[in-house]
């Protein structure tokens, strides 16, 4: 015999809850009134009902409130019809088709259980039964009833229905405060008000949603990723399904965010850091490996801009982990002077396959089969440089130097400060034309053409920035002339490959300092298995 926990407490047609288990022995089946098999079945019921009913309860469990009114008066059925509308009970005693029955003692345990109509075991059940309560047979003649018929797939393994009964199982992974909202509360609205949202409309993370969105992992539900700034939350895998089904998320996009959260959490990217800066820095996100091609990112044509759910979704829901996990809003931790579009979302992907150059995640110590996020701080961007005339690797080199010259300010030079270049696929056309242009040689071209002496950077009557007049003062001639290229080192310019393969368009953004007093870029791989 089987153990399990079968108890339930059902209403009968006439409103009278019964209770099962009930002490005495017990016929339960459950039925729906749409499967012919079921129909099928109803007058053997009726007639078990009949012989054995003085010593056992025959119970037959219905799918459907007016099906079950159907049933009866179809029938004539005198024995007990029992409202599982919602299939709660159908989902807890766990069988695929109906009619599906089972024989229990006084207990609930079961012991004996089949599915659909094989006439064989309805006989052998009709028998075990008189024999249990030392009664005879019934009086169906098994020779009107075929000896087969499949039954029908039961109303709770429906796709709607089913994933209800999950989210909504005691057993069910997810462990975080439920909010209950008026029926006539608008869900958006609600959640507007709540401050969930980043000003965006949210989709309303029912428990349907947020379980449907844990199966895009294998980490269980419970598992912290991650200790979120400035509150210091711990972020579970479930809280963060939250956040992504809030953002529209697919669930094959959960790994992604997971691991981007890993990343911008890590000590070395200093998320508090990040959004407590007045210069509005933000998460710039770039996907590389083959998880871009499944799960559909966009490389390609509008890579950087709306169009592509994957791209949007994926960025917006680390966004809304830190403000909803992490406490930082705007006007609270985040006091960004003037912000930007960086705050909603920014996540690309790398084309790889349009590159000359070993991809992102490559040059960063991963195999070229890994997935892997990369996060950098980015306050500006993304920032066009156009150049349609050039036609030299050299020029076109030149030309995005002096696009990249422009971060935070043209006269600021020296300054420990990343900056993510997006070269177009035209423009590396252009690069290569005369053979192999390695990023190492566009790192160099970029930092020599944007190299100028100390004497333009010191604060004048056109900009009070730069290199303060007294310290000016007691630098010698030589020393004014020293050349200062645009960035600290050729370490803090990257370079990806992305975008339409029409345009001369490439697009730079700009970042915050770098190192151990600002942030750092982090790769972190995605765990897709």
């Amino acid at each position: 015999m089987t153990e399990f926990d079968p108890g339930f407490s059902l209403p009968d047609l006439d409103g009278l809850l019964r209770q099962f288990p009930s002490g005495r022995p017990s016929l339960v089946c459950f039925v729906k009134e749409d499967c012919k098999t079921c129909n099928l079945a109803m007058p053997v019921l009726e007639a078990f009902h009949r012989a054995f009913g003085k010593r056992a309860d025959v119970l037959l469990v219905g799918q459907s409130a007016t099906g079950n009114a159907t049933l009866k008066e179809r029938h004539a059925l005198t024995m007990p019809v029992l409202d599982d509308g919602d299939c709660s009970v159908s989902f807890a005693w766990d069988f695929e088709v109906v009619p599906a029955v089972f024989w229990t003692d006084g207990e609930g345990k079961v012991g004996t259980r089949f599915e659909g109509f094989v006439r064989s075991e309805w006989q052998a059940l009709e028998r075990q039964i008189g024999d249990a309560l030392d009664l005879g047979l019934s009086e169906v003649n098994w020779l009107d009833y075929p000896e087969w018929r499949p039954g029908c797939g039961s109303r709770h393994l429906d796709p709607e229905v089913n994933e209800r009964l999950r989210a909504t199982a005691s057993n069910n992974p997810m462990r975080a405060r439920r909010i209950e909202i008026a029926s006539a509360d608008d869900e958006a609205e609600f959640m507007f008000d709540q401050g969930f949202s980043d000003g965006l409309p949210l989709v309303p993370p029912t428990p349907e949603r947020v379980l449907r969105m844990l199966a895009g992992t294998k980490r269980g539900a419970q598992d912290i990723v991650a200790v979120v700034p400035p509150n210091m939350a711990p972020a579970s895998v479930e809280k963060v399904a939250i956040n992504a089904v809030m953002a529209g998320c697919r669930p094959d996009y959960l790994p992604v965010v997971i691991a981007a959260v890993e990343a911008v959490c890590t000590d070395e990217f200093n998320i508090h850091g990040v959004t407590a800066t007045t210069m509005g820095a933000a998460p710039v996100m770039v996907v590389n490996g083959p998880i871009r091609h499944r799960i559909g990112m966009n490389m390609k044509l509008s890579a950087l801009g709306a169009g592509s759910r994957a791209n949007a979704t994926i960025g917006r829901a680390v966004r809304l982990v830190i403000r909803n996990i992490g406490g930082a809003r705007p006007g609270g931790v985040d006091r960004s002077t003037l912000s930007s579009p960086l705050k909603f979302t920014m996540c690309f992907a790398e084309w790889e396959e349009g590159s000359p150059w070993s991809p992102l995640h490559v040059e960063r110590g991963f195999q070229v089969e890994d997935s892997v996020v990369t996060v950098f701080a980015m306050t500006s961007g993304p920032v066009l440089i156009v150049d349609q005339e050039s036609r030299g690797a050299d020029q076109i080199a030149g030309s995005l130097g002096l696009g990249l010259e422009g971060a935070i300010l043209s006269k600021i030079h020296r300054m420990p400060m990343d900056a993510l270049l997006v070269v177009c696929p035209e423009h590396i056309r252009t690069l290569t034309s005369e053979g192999q242009y390695s990023k190492d040689r566009l790192r160099s071209r970029i930092q020599q053409v944007t190299s100028r002496p100390l004497r333009e950077m010191v604060a004048n009557e056109i900009s009070g920035a730069g290199i303060p007049r007294a310290a000016a003062d007691k630098m010698s001639h030589e020393q004014l002339e020293t050349l200062a290229p645009k960035f600290a080192s050729e370490r803090n310019i990257h370079i990806v490959v992305a975008g339409s393969e029409a345009g001369k368009f490439s697009a730079a953004f700009h970042g915050w300092v770098t190192g151990p007093t600002g942030s750092m870029s982090v790769s972190r791989k995605i765990e897709t298995s």
